[in-house]
């Protein structure tokens, strides 16, 4: 292989042709034409003399030599990226992480732990109740409730979450009950009559703001209600709401360093919660 006729450009083409598929869904992604991106990977073969993709009518599958080449270049990209991004850019890569109300809390209040200090990766929490797509790259890693069943991703299986009442010693016998689609507050709607109810939040957050306030029960994750030394449990776990945490990446992502030093430092994390 003579490679003083590869560009990294094309090395990236084919990251996003390999990633997605084939030429339509990459052409989004790269603004590239799908011809263009066409041209483009047959010119890196034959400047490779590797056959790195199978081509049929439903997209492009990648070789053995592909598979490989795909694994190498995953696992320098980002130190690929910060020698040639601009110098005026953060030269800190990004990572996006999507998880519920409660693990966003537990995460931020344990950030030298996840990222050090100085901080050397420039995290994005999205704190959101749905799923974020990992496949199509909104997040790279997201925290999630059910094992994922995607081929493309890879998970690793964190503590048990379990769900209890929380409340000061002195606070009203009546709940917080939370506006939103979680199991959790699905379980308060159907369980608690409405004349127990003392207030309604449509942020979950937001019921343990005004447990803190001694205005009610709020149900919280054991591992939030736990760390709240002016809370203590009104009632037993709620053993229906009990269930395992995942942590899910994209297969390609994982070998990224500052991916996989995510992932051990939230297995640490929410471990010990």
């Amino acid at each position: 292989m003579n490679e003083k006729k590869i560009d990294w450009n094309d090395l990236k083409l084919f990251l996003a042709v390999a990633r997605e598929g084939g030429l339509s869904a990459a052409a989004q992604s790269t603004q590239r034409s799908p011809a263009t991106l066409g041209r483009r990977m047959y010119e890196l073969e034959r400047n490779m003399e590797r056959e790195l993709f199978i081509r049929h009518d439903r997209g492009y599958e990648l070789t053995t030599d592909g598979k490989t080449l795909l694994k190498e270049l995953t696992q320098v990209e980002s130190q690929i990226y910060r020698q040639t991004t601009s110098p005026n850019k953060s030269s800190r890569p990004l990572v996006k992480i999507s998880a519920g109300t409660w693990t966003t809390l537990s995460l931020i209040k344990n950030l030298d732990l996840l990222v050090g200090s100085p901080a050397d990766i420039l995290l994005r929490f999205i704190s959101a109740e749905k799923v974020l797509d990992i496949s199509h790259r909104e997040i790279v890693i997201g925290i999630r409730n059910q094992r994922p069943k995607e081929d493309s991703l890879v998970c690793r299986k964190l503590a048990r979450v379990e769900f209890a009442p929380y409340a000061t010693k002195s606070a009203p016998d009546s709940y917080i009950k939370v506006l939103a689609d979680t199991p959790s507050a699905r379980w308060l709607q159907n369980n608690i009559a409405s004349d127990d109810i003392a207030y309604e939040v449509n942020n979950p957050r937001n019921s343990l703001d005004l447990a803190l306030e001694n205005k009610g029960i709020a149900l919280l994750p054991t591992f939030i209600g736990d760390n709240q030394t002016a809370l203590q449990r009104v009632g037993n776990i709620v053993e229906e709401l009990g269930h395992d945490q995942w942590l899910v990446t994209h297969h390609e992502d994982r070998y990224l360093p500052e991916v996989r030093k995510l992932i051990q430092n939230i297995g640490t994390i929410l471990k010990q919660s």
